[in-house]
Parts: structure tokens; sequence; C-alpha cells
């Protein structure tokens, strides 16, 4: 809508905004906990290593004035694998369907080929516009700061676009999230609310109750499996013969993995790492899902499922 039509609204009449936004960037550059920060609850995967979010996961912040509805995509980056083209295909049919772009770049590290490589995609995305947020800020100082919005204003000049804006943010230290917020609402359409007022993601549960167990199965062995680990849940189910008041949800998952060899790690000493996972996680899923939960998690082999069309289409992919 034309700004002149904006004015030529009664004056007093609230206009209300909703729409899509998604964060792109660099595998690791902090777009997932910019996400659950500005939807003030745990819906993207977060981890130490790249390449975790493998779902479109939406997180939707209710405001007043807007609905803002974050899609959040996988990093992209130059593919080694079959998993890596179809994530990367994801990622650009996202941004030619969202309302905003918001390219997130690391305080803390400068300007390299991947960041290059995503600006120069986003460049030809001429109608949609692009917002630089410089995330991290706390792990800077000022000068360093200072240095990194230069530069990322330089490489919008460079592409021959121009940003809408640009904004340090910390995510971890609550710093300038709700004025990311306040900079994106302007650059949606108008509109009525597109998702019921309680409603934070429309990502189904089994997927987000997954997301969970991989990202606990993830943490004890990021540098021996980043992108080996798959987990399906195949099925979630209210224990039977409970009292009302005292429910148990039955939850049985897989935890997939692509060799042998690789079983004795997920599993770990006398079953201790897996029974860790299961105990972390399950914390994480009573929170999400507000009832008591029982969960049964097996380890299975599925052979190089990353190159596999078939095992990747029964994994979710």
């Amino acid at each position: 809508m034309s700004a002149r039509t904006q004015q030529s609204q009664p004056s007093g009449e609230a206009v209300h905004r909703a729409g899509f936004a998604c964060f792109v960037g660099r595998p690791n550059a902090g777009k997932s906990t910019l996400t659950n920060a500005l939807v003030g609850k745990k819906v993207a995967i977060t981890a130490d290593q790249p390449q975790t979010t493998r779902h479109t996961v939406r997180g939707i912040v209710h405001r007043d004035d807007a609905q803002l509805i974050l899609v959040d995509t996988p990093g992209l980056h130059k593919p080694r694998t079959l998993l890596g083209e179809r994530l990367n295909d994801v990622v650009r049919t996202t941004w030619a369907e969202v309302d905003v772009i918001g390219f997130c770049l690391p305080a803390n590290e400068k300007l390299g080929p991947g960041d290059r490589f995503i600006a120069k995609e986003l460049a030809s995305i001429k109608k949609t516009p692009k917002i630089a947020i410089v995330t991290k800020t706390d792990l800077v100082d000022s000068k360093q700061l200072a240095e990194q919005l230069i530069a990322i204003d330089q490489l919008g000049k460079e592409l021959g676009f121009q940003w809408a804006e640009i904004i340090p943010v910390s995510a971890v230290g609550d710093k300038q999230v709700g004025l990311l917020a306040d900079l994106i609402v302007p650059l949606l359409p108008e509109g009525p609310a597109l998702y019921p007022e309680g409603d934070l993601t429309d990502e189904p549960e089994q997927v987000m109750v997954a997301e969970l167990i991989r990202e606990a199965a993830l943490e004890g062995v990021r540098d021996e499996l980043p992108h080996s680990i798959a987990v399906v849940v195949e099925e979630m189910l209210p224990r039977e013969d409970r009292p009302a008041d005292k429910p148990l949800l039955d939850i049985h998952a897989f935890v997939y993995i692509e060799r042998p060899s690789q079983k004795g790690i997920i599993i770990g000493p006398k079953g201790k790492r897996l029974k860790d996972v299961g105990i972390k996680s399950r914390k994480q899923i009573e929170a999400l899902l507000g009832t008591p939960v029982y969960l049964d998690l097996h380890v299975k082999v599925a052979k190089d499922w990353q190159r596999d069309p078939r095992q990747l289409r029964k994994l979710g992919f």
C-alpha cells in the first residue's frame, strides 16, 4: 500500500499489519536464537554447530498492531550432498514467498565468501525489502561493531541494492530485539491476523518433538556426528486408563544415524549418553506440550541417508 493511501485513512483508526519475515544467513549466524527471542518461547532448534535447522519452523509474534510470522530456514551454503541441495531449494522458495528478509551476520566474524554468496542471491530478489541484522553484538566492542556495520552497508552498495535497515542486536542479551520487531512491522502488508492469538508456531507437534530430541542428541557428539543424526517420532499417544488429572503421553521415537560404528557413540558406555538425551529432551518436550511424557528412544542405522533420495523422503526431507 502506498504512503499516500495510508494517509487518506481516517485519523485515529489503527492500522493492523500481518505478514511473513524470514531470517537468512550462513549456518550458525544466530537465526534460530533470534527467532526464539522474538517469539519469547523456544520454537526453533538452536545448537552450537552449523546446519541444525532442517524444517521451516514458523514462530508467531502477536502484537496489538501486528502479527509477525517468522519463517526460520536452513542456512544457505554450497551443497555437497543431495540433502544440501534440497535445503538450498527450501531457502530460495521461502525467500520468494515472504514480505521481509532479515540477513543475519554475526558481529564477531568478518564478512566472508559465504556471506557474499548469500548477499548476491539476495540482490537478485528485487521487490522484497531486506534488513541486515548484525547478531551476537554481545561478543564485540563498539569499534568492531562499527567496522562491521560499515562493511555491511558497503556490501549492499557493491551489489547494487539498499538495505531497508541495518540493525545490531543481541538475542542472548535481549538487546534491540524489540526494536527489530518495530522495524519489521511497517514493512508488512496491512491486514487482519492470520493465526489465532494463542498460537506460537504452526509446526506439527511431532516435528517439534523430533527437533528437541535431535538437539539433545547433538549436544554430546557435535564434533563426531554433526550432520549424521535424524529423528523420527513414530507415535505420540495419551496413555490409556490414566485419571484425567494425571495424564501421560507415550512418545516412541527413533534416532537414525548413517553407520553402525556411530551407534556406540550415540548410546554411550552402558547406554549413559542415550539415557541423558532422553532425560534432557523429555524436560523440554514436557515444557513445550505442558503434559508429563514417557519417552521411548531407540537408535537405528539408515546407511548414508543424507545421499539416498528414498531415505531422505522417509526421514521427512
